[in-house]
This record gives C-alpha cells, sequence and structure tokens, in this order.
C-alpha cells in the first residue's frame, strides 16, 4: 500500500497571482507531495482576467482571505502544509497557531499584532495602499515604480520588470491598513496565537535586503513566539527582497523549504 502524499497549500500575498508559484508546485511535487495554489477570494483564474476586473480584490480582510483558506484546508482528507508568502506567510502563521496544518512555512511574512518595528522602507512600500486613507475599501494596483521598491529592489530593473509583467495583479489595501494599525486593535485580525506549544513546526524566512517586510520585521515576528515551545526557527537570506519566492533565485528558497521539512519528518 502506498502512502497519500502530503497535501502543501501555497498562500501568495498582495499583489502577486496565484500562478506565480507554478515552479515551486512542480518542485513539491517532484519531491512527493500534492502541491495546490489556490487564490485568494475572488481571485480571476488568470493574471491578465485579475488585470481586467480589480474592483474582485476590493475590500477583502486579513479575516476574509484566512476564512477562505480554512475551508480549502477542510475540504483536505489530512492536514497540510502551509507556505506563505507576505500576507500568505501571515495567514499561514494564523492557521498554524489554530491547529489547523502540520506545519507552515511563513517567508517574509506581513506584520502580525505585537511585532513593534515599522523600518521606512516598509511603510515606503506601504504607500501605494495606505497613502490614500480611502483606499481602504478598494483595490490598488502598483506601479512599476512601486513594484521595483517594495518586490525587486534586490534584482536588475529588467527582472523587476518582467516579473511585474508576468505576475503582478490589483491587491485589496485593507489587509496592510490591518497589518499597521493592529498594535492598536485588540481584535485585530492580524492577531495570531503565538503562544500555541501544540503547534506543528514553524520557518520563518526573512531576505535581508526586503523593503517590504525588512528582516528586522521578521526577527521581531519571530522573537513573538519565545513563549512556545513548539519548533520555530529562523532562516536568513542575504541580499535577497520580497520577490525571493519568484524571481531568478526562488529555487534556493524552495530547495532550502523542502530540505527543512525532510529535517522535521514532514
Amino acid at each position: 500500500m502506498t502512502s497519500t502524499p502530503t497535501p502543501v497549500v501555497f498562500i501568495h500575498g498582495l499583489w502577486l497571482h496565484a500562478s506565480s508559484w507554478g515552479p515551486w508546485l512542480d518542485l513539491f511535487r517532484d519531491a512527493g507531495y500534492d502541491p495546490l495554489a489556490p487564490g485568494w477570494p475572488n481571485e480571476p483564474d488568470t493574471v491578465e482576467a485579475a488585470r481586467q476586473n480589480p474592483d474582485l480584490a476590493a475590500d477583502i480582510s486579513i479575516g476574509d482571505a484566512t476564512e477562505h483558506y480554512r475551508k480549502i484546508i477542510q475540504s483536505l482528507d489530512q492536514d497540510p502544509i502551509v507556505i506563505g508568502h507576505s500576507f500568505g506567510g501571515l495567514i499561514a502563521q494564523k492557521l498554524l497557531g489554530e491547529g489547523r496544518c502540520a506545519a507552515a512555512v511563513a517567508i517574509d511574512p506581513a506584520q502580525i499584532k505585537g511585532v513593534r518595528p515599522l523600518p521606512l522602507a516598509q511603510l515606503r512600500s506601504a504607500l501605494p495602499a495606505m497613502g490614500n486613507p480611502a483606499n481602504l475599501h478598494r483595490s490598488v494596483t502598483l506601479t512599476r515604480k512601486a513594484f521595483r521598491y517594495g518586490f525587486g529592489n534586490a534584482v536588475s530593473e529588467l527582472e523587476s520588470d518582467q516579473l511585474y509583467d508576468a505576475w503582478s495583479i490589483p491587491g485589496p489595501a485593507r489587509p496592510v491598513f490591518q497589518a499597521a494599525t493592529a498594535n492598536f486593535s485588540p481584535r485585530s485580525e492580524a492577531k495570531v496565537n503565538t503562544d500555541n506549544s501544540r503547534r506543528g513546526p514553524l520557518l520563518l524566512i526573512s531576505g535581508t535586503e526586503d523593503h517590504t517586510v525588512p528582516d528586522i520585521t521578521t526577527r521581531a515576528t519571530y522573537k513573538q513566539y519565545r513563549r512556545s515551545d513548539a519548533i520555530t526557527e529562523l532562516q536568513q537570506f542575504a541580499h535577497r527582497g520580497h520577490s525571493l519566492t519568484v524571481d531568478s533565485g526562488w529555487k534556493e528558497i524552495a530547495q532550502t523549504t523542502l530540505q527543512w521539512l525532510k529535517k522535521h519528518q514532514l
């Protein structure tokens, strides 16, 4: 009898389409997993369709997206591994803290409640969303320049533009506002159960040149787990920015993730 492959749910963050996980899906399938990369609520199947219908992304909250992925996980035959990037990394941590997955990998994860550092680069990266308070209930489309600063600063301008053309889609501004104000909101949807000692292992991955989620922010997230006895590890990648899951160096991040899963027999 052959064992059922472990499902791996990939969750992207704002301004990238779910199909950007394509190379990861192939790699994980070849490694014996059963990977899937569902989009956020209302996300069209293609980049082009998402760009043509930007209002579909408007007003989606962290809670809305988390509930969307909860339902997907509940439909699976076994607890999955969840791998998330940016706001997908925040959602992965929420699901892990709730005990809904076997393990989680949070790559450059968006700021959770309790994290205090707000570096200037992070604030500047958030300006396309938060620069206008009226954006709270709108979708926002990044310009090439904004994408270059927030995602592609650690790669060439040519590669940044290629990534923008391939994967960038409109995203809801609401999660950015929620994360930024989380420490002032007792019931913030950016809250994660970091004290849970019965959860599965967690790997936090940080790119040291990331502007959108600077390394200091991810390190502060790591410290939030100090009261938990569950496995929590941090892996830093020098000279990598927020595009590290989709740029030409993606395989290094993916293979490190696979090695970590193997180390913990997941």
